[in-house]
């Protein structure tokens, strides 16, 4: 019998009172809470970060039968508990300062009564400060302080500058109170998705740790392989019968699309939410994805023209990670500390000595959906109409009709407005990219071979296409008659590029059909040819 899942369920009490799953985490927890005081974690959203703290909040209560069976009953002290302030900023209101301010008074008013402690005053800082000296003080042990979602408030209102930071500056004074308490603490843990500047936010927590990217608390957060194939065993079993896979092919299937997320490029766990909510449905889709508008993401990829953040792995040093600035957004730091891109690798730079992290997607599901909303904020054109373009333009390749596809690629370039055309190889290459990524098919931009270097290759099932892409610009309207002689060109030197080089070799033992594909664009004109190899 399979044990029931718990999608959606953010309270370990409820989780392990009722009989859901649950990956037992609490090693790592409790390396951390016995690794010090004020600790900082980013994390994107639906990663369980809010589990997490809802863990914590049970383990420092003393609550020790919701751990039977777990890692810690064992290797903790039950008889000690700590008061626990719990702030949880995804359920409060904060349309404006005053409506967040009104929140936090209510939350803190709500942990008083259940100590059955009375606040008296009037200020939200000084009411957070009274609460923690008087929780001390009648608890007769230090107290513990967890923050969830804690930039929320500010994350929400991105597209209000001035809003922001108005709520920058009641959550900088209501956060600074906890660095004047700190005799009376015994554990700081604040989450959430961005890292905002220490000067701005956390200028009072100045000695705040932040075990984002720190390699011991890597796997906090989502499921390992071992994890996957230990606690979700008979889902993989359930879905290997129903896809008529083998088990392997479906735990590499699984991976392929909700694996790949890592904050030290060594340990690598899949995203939860997706998981489980892939293994209830037994559907391989957006899960992860869906759930939240990438809306603000998109717009300023498409502001900045910025594809190739999407389709090639770049490399930032660990400095760049240190803030996020919402006066000045990078798009890079954004994508990555809200889950669209992760870090692959990390590497030592043998000149210098700084750390480099090589970051990109991480996997499938992000890959496709997050591409197809740029297209169609791209294309101008809805959601719906980019599916099923990219479903059309699938058949064509698949099937090696070039001139159906052409067509396809043409009418899809058109919807391009013409301020975000580029003028060189590099834009219409990316773009292309961007368009057959969406396809479901698998790039592999700028391969190597012992021959040279192969622009892109698709694999899918039993079809591969190698394709090399050619640009030349424009002689505008009046020279239609040389665009075209050039195109024709373009194409006869790709298609034996890619013969006189025998990228295809690398396939020709898969067993698989073969097709040649040449991309050439002159100016705004697209034309392609695709060859069966032989």
């Amino acid at each position: 019998m399979l044990q029931k899942l718990p999608i959606g369920i953010q309270s370990f009490a409820d989780l392990r009172s009722k009989g859901y799953l649950y990956v037992d985490k609490t090693q790592v927890i409790h390396r951390l809470i016995t690794s010090g005081k004020p600790f900082f974690l980013s994390r994107p959203r639906r990663f369980g970060k809010s589990l997490l703290v809802s863990t914590m909040e049970e383990i420092f209560k003393g609550n020790k039968a919701l751990f039977k069976g777990l890692w810690i009953e064992n290797n903790w002290d039950w008889t000690v508990s700590h008061p626990v302030i719990r702030i949880d900023f995804g359920g409060m209101a904060f349309d404006t300062p005053e409506a967040l301010v009104r929140s936090l008074m209510a939350s803190l008013k709500e942990v008083a009564q259940a100590y059955e402690i009375v606040l008296e005053a009037e200020d939200v800082a000084y009411r957070f400060r009274e609460l923690i000296h008087k929780l001390h003080q009648s608890q007769k042990q230090q107290v513990v302080i967890l923050v969830d979602e804690y930039d929320k408030p500010i994350i929400d209102h991105l597209n209000d500058l001035e809003k922001a930071d108005k709520i920058r500056a009641i959550l900088h004074d209501f956060y600074q109170v906890m660095k004047a308490a700190d005799e009376h603490l015994h554990f700081i843990f604040l989450t959430g998705v961005s890292k905002f500047s220490k000067v701005s936010i956390f200028s009072g927590l100045n000695n705040l740790r932040d075990i984002t990217l720190d390699a011991l608390f890597a796997t906090i957060c989502g499921y390992t392989q071992v994890e996957l194939e230990s606690y979700f065993d008979p889902y993989i079993e359930e879905l290997a019968q129903k896809e008529k896979l083998s088990k392997q092919e479906a735990i590499e299937k699984i991976k392929y699309w909700y694996d790949g997320y890592s904050w030290d490029g060594v340990n690598f766990v899949y995203n939860s939410f997706s998981t489980l909510m892939f293994f209830g449905q037994q559907e391989f889709k957006d899960h992860w994805f869906s759930t939240g508008s990438p809306t603000f993401i998109v717009n300023i990829l498409k502001e900045r023209n910025d594809v190739q953040s999407l389709m090639v792995p770049f490399q930032m040093q660990d400095t760049d990670f240190d803030s996020f600035d919402i006066q000045a957004i990078d798009p890079r730091i954004l994508m990555f500390q809200t889950g669209y891109l992760t870090i692959r690798k990390k590497e030592q730079d043998p000149f210098d000595g700084t750390m480099l992290y090589t970051l990109g997607v991480p996997n499938e599901e992000v890959n496709r959906a997050l591409t197809r909303h740029l297209l169609a904020n791209y294309a101008e054109i809805s959601l719906p109409e980019v599916n099923e373009g990219c479903r059309q333009m699938m058949r064509q390749l698949v099937s090696g009709d070039s001139q159906q596809f052409e067509r396809s690629l043409q009418a899809m370039f058109a919807r391009i407005p013409y301020q975000l055309w580029g003028n060189d190889e590099k834009y219409y290459h990316s773009m292309l990219l961007l368009w057959l990524n969406a396809l479901g098919f698998k790039p592999d931009a700028e391969m190597c071979t012992d021959k040279g270097r192969i622009d892109a290759v698709w694999t899918w099932q039993e079809r591969v296409v190698v394709t090399e892409v050619k640009y030349a610009a424009s002689g505008g309207d009046k020279d239609a008659a040389d665009n075209t002689s050039t195109t024709a060109k373009l194409l006869d030197t790709a298609l034996a590029q890619i013969r006189e080089v025998r990228y295809y070799e690398r396939y020709a033992g898969e067993n698989k059909r073969i097709a040649l594909l040449g991309v050439a664009f002159v100016g705004k004109e697209i034309v392609c040819r695709m060859e069966e190899l032989s």
